[in-house]
């Protein structure tokens, strides 16, 4: 009995060693595990990390405007950039703004673009950003503007694209429609050829807005709705000049760029209206530069050679349409022109003083031309 007792330690003992190294052997594999999933874990945290610090979008030049709320956390901020599509990662730019001991971002607008790194991010936010948002609706029209800059305003400050505001003014079904609105207004200008804008001169210079639930079919309505209000004493004086209504803006838009004071614009005003009367060409640079579609500070002697209905050097008449937006008083100063008795034909203006000179022939007009000349290049 003894001796099967022994036999049996013996076996149990001969199967330790064989355990124990099979324990050994599944730690030893455990750990293995745990050490790759470890370094797995480590290469991929890196490269996500590494990827998270680099820019979105390097190539990118979109601007993407983000509201920072007053008391965000960084990892809140974060959140709201990888949201936005700014930023790769939020957790990233929490982790890196921490690392790096950026604090005291402002609350704000921001305009930022996917292009950036988290530094100038992390740099833009401890500036500061705008207390309004530029989609705020705010559109602020200036006089004398034309459609195209107006189309500029519109999309720095609206959801609505400048193509798309565009579009609109030339859509002859809304044209009509608001033709129909305010017939006074708009008859003529809904049937005129060759414009380049059918709206152009009747989007009035003012401050409009256009919040969320405002259509851009709106917004230009509120803009003509404001004309037609403005225009409405005046369109029985245009009957008694037997003129249109497209044919007074035109030359107000006209009288408008071409004058910079009041009383400057009414007798500007003036040489026009005397000018058509003797079927003169009315020779405005303002009608050039519009025919270009550009801003130049000198027009050239190839300029005026442009072939274009609006330019006023090469066709007779008003134009086919207004050149910008007139204030009231350059559609006052066509109704009522100064010194049409003065027999002014010509005009001139010294670019430096603003004061304009005035003259009934060509030569005087020639002498004050030279004389203005040799007084800047003297100066």
């Amino acid at each position: 009995m003894n001796n099967q007792k022994d036999e049996h330690t013996d076996k149990n003992n001969d199967n330790k060693p064989k355990q124990t190294k099979f324990a050994r052997q599944i730690v030893i594999g455990v750990v293995l595990v745990i050490i790759l999933l470890v370094i797995t874990i480590s290469v991929i945290g890196y490269r996500y990390v590494n990827r998270g610090l680099q820019p979105l979008d390097s190539n990118s030049n979109e601007k993407i405007e983000v509201k920072v709320p007053i008391g965000s956390t960084t990892k809140q901020i974060g959140s709201i950039l990888e949201d936005k599509k700014v930023i790769k990662s939020g957790f990233v730019f929490d982790y890196y703004v921490k690392t790096k001991k950026y604090g005291q971002f402002k609350a704000g607008y921001y305009e930022l673009q996917p292009s950036m790194t988290l530094k100038q991010i992390s740099q833009r936010l401890q500036k500061g950003g705008s207390s309004e948002s530029r989609y705020s609706g705010k559109v602020l029209i200036r006089e004398g503007v034309t459609a195209d800059s107006i189309g500029d305003t519109i999309q720095a400050n609206t959801r609505f694209s400048k193509k798309d505001f565009l579009a609109l003014l030339n859509n002859q079904e809304f044209v009509d429609k608001l033709k129909n609105i305010y017939p006074d207004l708009l008859s003529s200008a809904a049937s005129a050829k060759d414009v380049r804008y059918k709206l152009e001169g009747y989007l009035y210079p003012a401050t409009y807005y256009a919040g969320k639930k405002v259509s851009l079919e709106e917004l230009v309505t509120k803009m003509v709705a404001k004309t037609n209000s403005v225009m409405t004493p005046y369109y029985t004086e245009a009957k008694k000049k037997n003129m249109s209504i497209q044919q007074v803006m035109t030359l107000a838009s006209l009288v408008e760029r071409e004058g910079v004071t009041e009383k400057d614009r009414y007798r500007i005003a003036g040489v026009f209206e005397n000018r058509l009367d003797k079927e003169m060409m009315i020779q405005s640079d303002i009608s050039v530069l519009y025919a270009l579609g550009k801003h130049k500070k000198n027009v050239t002697y190839n300029d005026l050679k442009v072939d274009s209905p609006y330019n006023l050097y090469l066709h007779q008449g008003v134009g086919p349409g207004p050149f910008n937006n007139p204030s009231l008083t350059s559609v006052k100063a066509v109704l009522n022109p100064a010194d049409r008795d003065k027999g002014y034909l010509y005009f001139i203006a010294n670019m430096k003083t603003g004061k304009v000179y005035y003259s009934k022939t060509y030569e005087q007009h020639q002498g004050l031309t030279s004389k203005l000349e040799k007084e800047n290049n003297a100066k």
